[in-house]
This record gives C-alpha cells, structure tokens and sequence, in this order.
C-alpha cells in the first residue's frame, strides 16, 4: 500500500498477516498471540517508542483489534473505529501555542484578552497553561504579530463531522453519537493509535467451518492492483484463498441506480430535492447530524453492497457475504442495525493483502474474462459516477433528464455545506450525489495505491468492458425476490424490469 503513513501501514500489515496465519493453523491462543508481540518487540530497546512496555501493550492492542476486538478489554466499544490508548501520548495537548515570534511586548494583548487566566508572562515570551486553555482563539486574535499559533491535531483536523476531542491526559476521544465511520482519522494519525476492527478472522472461521463464503468487490477495486489485475484475476485468487465465489459490486451499482431512478422521477415530479444512499459515511453524516434530511430526503434505496448481499441470500440464504473495498464506513454497515440484511462482513484492500499473504497467495494476471456490471455500475466509484447511472437509467426509461440541476459533493466538507445549505432551504439543485471521500470511493482512506496510479490502471481496464445497457443488463437476476428498500419492505420493480 502506497500511503504517507507507511511504516504504520507495514507494522499493521505483518501484525495482522500473522493474526490470519495462526487464525488458519487454528491456533489464535493467548500464548501464541503473545509471541507476535515478541516479534515486533523483542526488546531490551525499543524500536519506536519509550519503552519496550509501551510497545508491547500497543501491539497487544492491535492484535485485538486485528480480530474484531476492542482495543482494551477492559473498556469495549461498540464503534468500528476505536483508539488504542497506549499509542495515542505523543500529540502536544494544547491547540494554542506561544511562538518564538512573541516579542514579549508592553502591552500584552494576549493576557488582557484571556478570560480563563491561561496566559503569563515567562522568562523571554508570554505561556499558555494547557490545563487553563479553552481553545477559543481569542489570544490568537489579539496578538498584533501574530506570534500565538493554532495547531489542530491530525486526527482532529480530518475528522469532518467534529467527532473526536480530548481526554484530560490529552487521549484522543471518539463521541460514537457523531462518528460517521469515514475512516479519515486512521490514516491521518502519524502514530497509528487510531485503528477500525477487523474481521479476517471470522471470515476464515466461516471459511473453515464449511460455509459458502461470497466476495463482493467494490468498483473501486478496478485499478487498485494495477492494469494487470481485473476483476477476474482476484476473483480467481479468492477461491484460492477458500472464497466459494466473487460477485463485483457494481452489479449492485446497476441496481441501486434502477431503483433510484425510480424514487428521482417520483420526487422530481414533487419538486423534493432528493440524495443519494450509496455512500455509508455520508448517510451516518445524515443520520447524526442532519436527522430531518436523513427522513424527508435520503433515497430509501440500498446501498450497492447490500443489494448484492441481499440478491446474494436470496438465492442462498446460508451464505455469509464479504465485502471488499476502499471504505471504512461499510463495516458499519455491516453492522448498524438500521439497515436490515446488510452483508455479513467487510474488509478493507490492506487487509484482504493480509488474507492473502497469510496462504502465501499472490495476484496474479488472468486469460478468462468476468464481468456482471454495466460500466455505469463500474464507474460508481468514482464522483458523479452515481448520478450519472441514475441518469442513464431515467433516460433507458424514457424520461427528459434535461434541465435537472445535479450537485456532485466529494470530501466530507463540501457535503456538509451542501446539507447545510438545503437544510437552510437554500440549496439550488434537484438532486444531491453524496461522497464522504474526495475523488469518490477511489479516494477512499483504505485505497491501495496512490489515487493517479489506481486512475491510471482503471482507465484501461474500464477501457476492456462492454457497453451493456443498465435495464437489460438487470433483466439477467432475480430482482424480484428480494428488496431494495433500506427497512427491508416490499419493493415494486422499476417500470423497465417489469
């Protein structure tokens, strides 16, 4: 994996190759679990941090949650994405810093405009008391040179719902009633405290036990591994691993935007501004943050990979369904209770390397050809991509789709302002494309390679795939025997299924 926090991505990596190796060997015990401790910290000097105590107990750590765990048993969480406390020490508490700017000057602005008594005077320049400091900025403002600086935290500064704070001790803190699982906040941690569960090792429990265990590969998945690794090609190492089958998501793709479509042409013709629901972290972000939307204006469709999942089911309701892609938020929903039947699992590309490299099992390049998605449901990975396939499908139907006013929002910025904006009735736009990630599900915080070097490789494997039409191309499943619908209630067919 190509990302600016290597050297953590390598120490989560072999932790979690070797978690899977004795997850295999069925031999995941207190003891052996132990010896991967040993192994990254053999000491009697640490490696990376003070002692070889503390690395010690951060690895323990994440070797629970390299099995689905909380980082601490003595304090579960039920969010997907968790703090190993012991890793997150070495983030300066405080957001205002004195610089070496200060002049130390007469007049002291900065002290007459602080009203919790944080600032004094020092030898050679004026303090702040992180215990005192309320973070407000009002020194910063009232320094003439500008010598107070504010600094937010990694973490902090790329959480985009305001989810993460501060313990006394300075530990970071996710509020689970504003957290929208984006994942943003993991790859931005320089010390890597900052982690989601995985479940490798349930997967392989699944695997072991006999159980007809499906892949679903996200579209993003195009281009990740590069131009010489398709679907079929990691399609095909799957079943090496123990996977029963793979099914690419787009295919869902294709029939979230036919159902889409749908409620489009419904809402258009009612004047209501509508979003789209393909995006996890953005419906968290409607959920929590903008509940009125989140009813009144959300589509009820499914996600992609719950529609797959679901049509998965229906033809066998004994199978266990794993997701694979770019995005955190989908193992929340996998786990979120308010959309029913969602897939049993996800995973996240480093980790389905790690599943890889655990049976020894490379990618390799493939002479069979595996498509199940139109190119409208490949490219929902990338932004504008949904909206367009909503289109199309609303054009296959026959309708004018000219003059409708689309808002494409990639990043958790612009969608915040995007709803905040209909929120005020102010938005001018029909409909709203939702993507917590910038660029789209390929800017995902899991990606496996840099966003131009996948875009590169997607170009030209997108460039092989046929152009089957959205409608007809659904015309091949079952789409009857299961619903679209997030509550799980009866769905009508789309008028060009019927």
């Amino acid at each position: 994996m190509i990302t600016n926090d290597k050297g953590i991505v390598e120490l989560k990596h072999s932790i979690l190759r070797e978690v899977c190796r004795l997850a295999w060997e069925d031999a995941l015990t207190p003891d052996n679990t132990e010896k991967i401790v040993a192994q990254v910290s053999p000491g009697p000097k640490p490696q990376y941090r003070c002692c070889v105590y503390k690395e010690r107990e951060i690895v323990r750590g994440r070797i629970r949650m390299a099995m689905g765990q909380s980082p601490e048993a003595a304090n579960p969480t039920s969010n997907v994405v968790a703090v190993i406390p012991a890793a997150c020490d070495d983030c300066p508490i405080q957001d205002y810093f004195v610089s070496d700017i200060c002049r130390f000057c007469l007049g002291k602005s900065c002290l007459n405009s602080c009203r919790f008594g944080a600032i004094t005077p020092g030898d050679t320049r004026m303090r702040i008391d992180p215990n005192k400091c309320k973070s407000c900025g009002l020194c910063a403002k009232a320094c003439p040179f500008g010598a107070i600086i504010h600094q937010d935290r990694p973490c902090k500064k790329a959480c985009p719902v305001g989810a993460i704070s501060y313990d006394e001790a300075g530990i970071c803190r996710i509020d689970e009633s504003k957290c929208i699982h984006c994942g943003h906040c993991i790859h931005n941690c320089p010390f890597g405290a900052i982690n989601s569960k995985i479940f490798c090792v349930d997967v392989i429990k699944a695997i072991q036990a006999g159980k007809r265990v499906i892949a679903m590969c996200a579209p993003a998945t195009e281009g990740q591994f590069g131009p010489q690794i398709g679907m079929a090609a990691i399609r095909a190492a799957l079943k090496k691993v123990g996977f029963a089958d793979m099914v690419e998501v787009g295919l869902g793709g294709d029939m979230t935007a036919a159902f889409e479509a749908e409620e489009w042409i419904e809402a258009r013709k009612e004047g209501r501004i509508m979003t789209t629901s393909c995006c996890p972290a953005f419906i968290s972000m409607l959920r929590h943050h903008f509940p009125t939307i989140y009813e009144n204006n959300k589509s009820a469709t499914v996600s992609p990979m719950v529609a797959v999942s679901r049509y998965l089911k229906s033809m066998d309701p004994d199978c266990v369904t794993v997701f694979i892609g770019p995005c955190i938020a989908k193992k929340g929903e996998t786990l979120n209770s308010f959309v029913v039947d969602s897939a049993d699992y996800a995973l996240t590309y480093g980790e389905f390397v790690a599943l890889l490299d655990s049976k020894g099992i490379a990618l390799e390049p493939v002479e069979e050809d595996y498509q199940e998605a139109s190119l409208f449901g490949k490219r929902f990975a990338g932004s504008g991509g949904v909206a367009d396939a909503v289109l199309e499908v609303m054009r296959e139907m026959g309708e004018d789709t000219e003059g409708i006013r689309l808002m494409t929002c990639a990043g958790g910025d612009e969608c915040k302002k995007a709803m905040q904006l209909l929120k005020a009735g102010k938005l001018d736009a029909d409909f709203v494309e939702g993507m917590i990630c910038p660029g789209g599900c390929v800017g995902g915080p899991s990606k496996h390679q840099a966003e131009n070097l996948v875009l590169r490789a997607r170009t030209e494997l997108l460039g092989k795939a046929d152009g089957r039409k959205i409608l007809d191309n659904l015309k091949q499943y079952p789409m009857d025997r299961f619903s679209m619908s997030r509550d799980g209630s009866k769905t009508e067919l789309p008028e060009g299924l019927k």
